[in-house]
C-alpha cells in the first residue's frame, strides 16, 4: 500500500501558501488604497484651508522621501525578522497616518500624515511584495511579477475612486474615507496574523539596517533600462497625485471629487490590465512596447491640457496607464529573473527606491518652479522626461539570459 502522506503534505502546503498569497495581495491593495485616498481631498483642502499647489506638492515629496528612507534602512529587514511581522508593522504605520488625517486643518498635519503613510508604504513595498512573490503559485508564470508590481497600482486606483465617491456623495466628506481605510487595514492585519510565514528567521537584523543598495550580479547590466522605466512612469504618477486635482479643476473645468478620483484611477487602474500583456513578449520587447505606448499617452495628455479637452485627457491617461503596466511588469520580471527568496526583498527595495526617486525628484523640482511656470508648462516637462526615458529604453533594452555556468549576461 502506498503512503499518501507526501501528497497530503504538498496539498496542505499549497493551501497555506494560497492563504498567504491572498492575504498579502489584499493587504498591499489596502496599504496603497490608504495612500490613494487623500488625492480627491486635495482640492477640498485648497478651497477650505487655503493650501497652495506648492504646499500640496510638498505633501507628495514628504510621502516619497519617507518611503525612500524606509526602503534604504528597512528594505532587507523582512529577510531577517520574517514577512509577517514587517508586513504588520507597515499596515500599522499606515493606520496611524489615516488617524492623523482625520483632523487636517494645517498643511503641517497633512504633511505629517503623508509622511507616516510613506513610512508604511516603504516597508510594505519590500515586505508585502516579497511575501506575494514567495507565496505566488508557480502557474501562470507571470502571476508573481504582475501581482507584486501591479497590486500597488490597483490599490492606488481603488483608494482614489472610493475616496472621490465618498467625498462627493457620503456623509463626513473629509473623514469617512479614512474610517473605511482604517477598517480595511485592520482586516489586513488580521489576515496576515493567520497566514503562514514564508521567510525563515535569520540573525543580522541590526546589520541589515545599514543602508545598502544592490541587485544580483546576473541582472545588474539590465538595471539602467529598468531604472528609466520606473523613473519616468512613477514621475507621471506623482504628477497625477500632486497636480492633476488642480489641473482638473482649473484647466479641464470640473470640480467633482469623484471626477478627480476617476482621472487618477484612469492612470493607475489600466496599469493592472496592461501588465499581463507583458508576458506575451520578451522582457526587452515588452519594455519597448510599453514605453512607446506610455510616451504616446503623455503626448496626448500634454495636448489635452493645452486645449482644455477632458475627453482627450482621459483617453490619453488610459493609454499611458495601460502602457506603463506593460513596461513596469516587464522591468520587474527582468530584475526578478532567477531570484532566490533571500534576494527578493533587496531587489524590491531597489525597484521601489528607483520608483520613488522618480516620484520625488521631479515633484520637488516642479513644486519649486510653480512660481515661474504654469501647470501646463510643468506637464510639458514631465512629457520631456517620458521622451528621454522612452528613447533610452528603445535603444538599450536587453533580455536576461542564463548561460550554462549559471551566470546571467544580457543578450
Amino acid at each position: 500500500m502506498h503512503s499518501t502522506a507526501p501528497v497530503t503534505n504538498v496539498a496542505s502546503r499549497g493551501r497555506t501558501l494560497r492563504l498567504a498569497f491572498i492575504s498579502a495581495v489584499v493587504s498591499l491593495v489596502a496599504a496603497f488604497a490608504a495612500v490613494g485616498s487623500t488625492i480627491p481631498l486635495f482640492n477640498i483642502y485648497r478651497a477650505e484651508e487655503g493650501f497652495t499647489n506648492a504646499g500640496i506638492s510638498m505633501t507628495v515629496v514628504a510621502y516619497s522621501v519617507a518611503t525612500l528612507a524606509t526602503l534604504l534602512v528597512l528594505g532587507r529587514l523582512s529577510n531577517h525578522l520574517g514577512r509577517r511581522p514587517t508586513s504588520i508593522a507597515s499596515l500599522i504605520l499606515l493606520l496611524v497616518g489615516c488617524v492623523l488625517l482625520l483632523n487636517v486643518h494645517e498643511i503641517g498635519i497633512l504633511i505629517a500624515g503623508r509622511l507616516l503613510m510613506g513610512l508604511g508604504a516603504g516597508l510594505a513595498s519590500s515586505s508585502l511584495t516579497s511575501y506575494i512573490v514567495d507565496a505566488a503559485p508557480a502557474r501562470p508564470a507571470w502571476l508573481a511579477s504582475v501581482a507584486s508590481s501591479q497590486t500597488v497600482m490597483l490599490g492606488l486606483a481603488f483608494g482614489a475612486i472610493a475616496s472621490g465617491a465618498l467625498v462627493q456623495f457620503g456623509p463626513w466628506p473629509r473623514d469617512l474615507i479614512f474610517l473605511v481605510v482604517i477598517v480595511l487595514l485592520l482586516v489586513s492585519v488580521a489576515l496576515i496574523v493567520v497566514s503562514p510565514e514564508t521567510a525563515t528567521w535569520m540573525p543580522g537584523a541590526w546589520r541589515s539596517l545599514r543602508p545598502r543598495v544592490s541587485v544580483p550580479a546576473r541582472v545588474r547590466s539590465l538595471l539602467p533600462v529598468a531604472a528609466a522605466v520606473f523613473l519616468a512612469t512613477w514621475a507621471a504618477g506623482a504628477f497625477y497625485q500632486a497636480f492633476v486635482p488642480a489641473l482638473v479643476e482649473d484647466q479641464l473645468h470640473t470640480r467633482s471629487p469623484l471626477g478627480v478620483g476617476l482621472v487618477f484611477a484612469a492612470y493607475m487602474g489600466p496599469s493592472v490590465l496592461g501588465a499581463p500583456l507583458a508576458s506575451r513578449f520578451t522582457p526587452a520587447t515588452a519594455q519597448r512596447v510599453g514605453m512607446i505606448g506610455f510616451l504616446t499617452g503623455m503626448i496626448g495628455i500634454v495636448t489635452a491640457i493645452a486645449t482644455g479637452t477632458l475627453v482627450l485627457f482621459i483617453a490619453a491617461t488610459i493609454v499611458a496607464g495601460a502602457s506603463q503596466g506593460i513596461a513596469i511588469s516587464a522591468a520587474t520580471r527582468t530584475l526578478l529573473h532567477g531570484s532566490t527568496l533571500a534576494e527578493r526583498a533587496p531587489t524590491f527595495s531597489v525597484i521601489y527606491l528607483l520608483s520613488y526617486s522618480g516620484a520625488t525628484i521631479p515633484a520637488l523640482i516642479a513644486g519649486q518652479l510653480l512660481s515661474t511656470f504654469s501647470l501646463p508648462q510643468i506637464a510639458l516637462g514631465y512629457g520631456g522626461l517620458g521622451l528621454v526615458a522612452t528613447l533610452f529604453t528603445v535603444i538599450a533594452a536587453r533580455n536576461p539570459h542564463i548561460d550554462a555556468t549559471g551566470n546571467s549576461p544580457a543578450r
